[in-house]
C-alpha cells in the first residue's frame, strides 16, 4: 500500500469490518488522517479533452508535442506535463509504424545553409491509386526554411518533366545557389545537366546508397507518407493531386515544426537570399570549402569560363569506369 488510494480503501475496510475509528485504523496501517481525508479539487478539463480529441482525430499522426503547439495557438495556456497527462488518460498515443535496421557508425555532421534559396532539395516519392496504377510525386523542400516548394504527382516524371516544374519555381521563387538530389536517372538526365549548366545552379549528388546524405527532403518524405500518403486512399491523379495540393499549404502554414521552434515554415519565410551573399560551406573530398556564389563566377577569367563544365564532368564520369561519384557529397 504506497498509493494514497490503497490507503483509502485500507482505512476503509478497517473502519467497515472491524468497528475501529478513523484515528485507529490510520494508526494500524501508518497513514496520515489528512491524506485519509483529502479531496481533490481538480477541474476534469473536459473543454481541453474534448479539443485535444478533436484535433488528435483531424492530425492521427501529431504526438502531444505538436498538438500542444497547435492548442497554445488557439489560446489554450495549459502546461504541457498536464497536457502530456492528458493525452494519455485519453489514450491518444501514436502508434509506431514498424521500422528498418539501420546502419551503425559514425556520421559527418550535415552543412546547414545560412539563407532560404540557398539550397534546395529533390527526391521521389512512389505510391499507388485504388485500382492498383504506379503513382510518383516530385518533392522539393528548400532546407533552410524547411518549406515545400512542390509536390508534383504523375504516373511518369522524366527528367525533361523536372526542368518544367523547376523553371516554374524559378520563375515564382529565383534560382538556388544549389540543387541536392540522389542519382535517380531521371536526376542524371543530359535535361538536367543542360538546365543546371544553362542557369549556372550548382547540382551535387549524393553518394550512393547514402540517402541520409540528403537528409532534409528524406525527413520531409517520411512526414508526407506518414501523415498524407498512408492515411489516404487515392482513387484518382486528379484527386491524388488535389489532396497534396490541400496538404502541402497545411505543412507551409500550419504545421509545427520542431527544428523551426514550433513554427510553420512559412512563418519562417526569409526573402531569398543574394547569391553573392553568406557563402554555402560544402563539403568535398577534401573537407569543407566555400561554394562558387554567381557573383564570384562573374569575376571568373576567361580560362574559368572555358574550365571543364558538370555537363563535361558527368559525361566523362559515365564513360571512364569509375564506380564511386566523385563529386560534392553531403
Amino acid at each position: 500500500m504506497v498509493t494514497p488510494g490503497a490507503r483509502r480503501e485500507a482505512v476503509a475496510h478497517l473502519r467497515e469490518y472491524h468497528a475501529v475509528s478513523e484515528r485507529q485504523a490510520c494508526e494500524a496501517i501508518g497513514a496520515d488522517r489528512s491524506s485519509i481525508r483529502y479531496h481533490h479539487r481538480r477541474g476534469d478539463d473536459a473543454e481541453t479533452r474534448a479539443r485535444l480529441r478533436e484535433l488528435a482525430g483531424e492530425r492521427r499522426r501529431f504526438g502531444y508535442r505538436r498538438l500542444y503547439l497547435l492548442l497554445l495557438r488557439e489560446g489554450v495556456r495549459i502546461n504541457h506535463k498536464k497536457l502530456r497527462r492528458l493525452y494519455r488518460e485519453e489514450r491518444l498515443q501514436v502508434r509506431l509504424r514498424g521500422g528498418r535496421k539501420r546502419a551503425l557508425g559514425t556520421r559527418r555532421p550535415m552543412t546547414l545553409p545560412q539563407g532560404a534559396n540557398q539550397r534546395w532539395s529533390l527526391d521521389f516519392v512512389s505510391d499507388t491509386l485504388s485500382c492498383g496504377r504506379r503513382l510518383r510525386i516530385l518533392a522539393v523542400v528548400d532546407d533552410f526554411t524547411r518549406e515545400c516548394l512542390c509536390l508534383v504527382a504523375d504516373t511518369s516524371l522524366s527528367g525533361a518533366r523536372v526542368v518544367r516544374e523547376l523553371d516554374a519555381l524559378v520563375a515564382r521563387r529565383g534560382k538556388p545557389l544549389m540543387v541536392v538530389s540522389d542519382n535517380g536517372t531521371e536526376l542524371t538526365s543530359t535535361a538536367i545537366l543542360r538546365w543546371s549548366q544553362d542557369h549556372q545552379v550548382e547540382w551535387h549528388y549524393i553518394a550512393p546508397g547514402k540517402p541520409q546524405q540528403n537528409a532534409f527532403v528524406e525527413s520531409f518524405n517520411g512526414k508526407l507518407r506518414d501523415e498524407c500518403l498512408n492515411e489516404t486512399l487515392f482513387t484518382s491523379l486528379a484527386h491524388a493531386r488535389a489532396v497534396l495540393l490541400a496538404w502541402q499549404r497545411d505543412y507551409n502554414e500550419v504545421r509545427p515544426h520542431s527544428s523551426l521552434g514550433g513554427r510553420a515554415p512559412a512563418q519562417h519565410m526569409l526573402p531569398p537570399c543574394s547569391p553573392a551573399s553568406r557563402p554555402l560551406r560544402v563539403a568535398s573530398g577534401d573537407g569543407l570549402r566555400p561554394a562558387l556564389t554567381q557573383a564570384a563566377r562573374g569575376d571568373m577569367g576567361q580560362e574559368g569560363r572555358d574550365a571543364e563544365t558538370a555537363l563535361d564532368r558527368t559525361q566523362k564520369h559515365r564513360h571512364d569506369g569509375r564506380g564511386g561519384n566523385q563529386g560534392l557529397y553531403f
